[in-house]
């Protein structure tokens, strides 16, 4: 089985984040880009079904993403068995100031696909600037193959995987899916493995790294940002002091003054 895991940079969220000129984006020469947190999950998950044997895991990102030539090492150091930076063959083509859109990130890997496919393709449900997690049906769409999201296990079964999926209230159910076919997973079955620096250096020396162009089609639909905005203040926090008593006085007082408790 050929295992294909998307990977994504994304901002470090703990930086502080300022928009473009315009409001249609963020500012990114001074930004710390990481690896997309879902993305690392889905990479774990591929790497179990790999543990069980018979399965090459191949590590795919775009060229154009900030710090990805560190993530693919990474995915390698992990124990993917091969990394691939793909790169868009037309002439000019840039990742703009929002990054990648969705439409044409999945365009993208549709197009490597359509020429080296997969048997399975595991991507993180979502990321930080795609939280309604269109990547993976996009992908599938455009592949014209089954998809499942929200998925929190994958394991191989027959000729096909059963793929797991928690809903609220703790309520959870299975469903086997035919392959080749695009999975989107939410969480894998165990924290994702942690390596070392010393053996991402030792991969990175090794080199291994693929590179190679593709034209994808014209991407179609998805959202287009016209204007961002910071979340707006309404208010600030107010400190209680003094006693365990006087603070709940003052907490009865509060509720008093907005109606929320009547009487002495």
């Amino acid at each position: 089985m050929r295992i294909v895991v998307p990977m994504k940079s994304v901002p470090d969220l703990v930086e502080e984040i300022e928009f473009t000129a315009d409001g249609t984006g963020i500012e990114r020469e001074q930004l710390k880009f990481v690896l997309n947190e879902w993305d690392a999950q889905a990479l774990e998950e591929a790497l179990l079904l790999r543990d069980s044997g018979g399965v090459e895991v191949v590590a795919v990102g775009c060229a154009v993403d900030p710090e990805i030539d560190q993530i693919l090492y990474t995915a390698l150091a992990k124990g993917a068995d091969a990394a691939v930076r793909l790169a868009d063959a037309r002439a000019g083509s840039s990742s703009g100031p929002a990054g990648i859109p969705v439409a044409a990130r999945a365009a993208l890997l549709a197009a490597y696909l359509e020429d080296q496919p997969a048997d399975l393709v595991i991507s993180g449900v979502q990321a930080p600037d795609d939280p309604d997690g269109q990547l993976p049906p996009t992908l599938a769409a455009l592949l014209g193959l089954p998809h499942v999201s929200v998925a929190v296990g994958v394991e191989a079964d027959g000729d096909g995987v059963t793929v797991r999926q928690e809903f609220a209230g703790g309520l959870s159910h299975e469903l086997w899916v035919g392959l080749p076919a695009v999975i989107g997973v939410q969480s894998a079955r165990q924290a994702p493995r942690y390596a070392p620096i010393s053996r991402i250096r030792q991969t990175m020396s090794a080199g291994g790294l693929g590179e190679l162009a593709v034209t994808p089609r014209e991407p179609q639909g998805g959202p287009v940002p016209r204007r961002m905005l910071q979340p707006a203040t309404t208010g600030h926090a107010e400190m209680l002091t003094g006693s365990p008593g006087d603070v709940a006085d003052q907490i009865v007082e509060l509720l008093r003054s907005r109606g929320l408790v009547k009487g002495e």
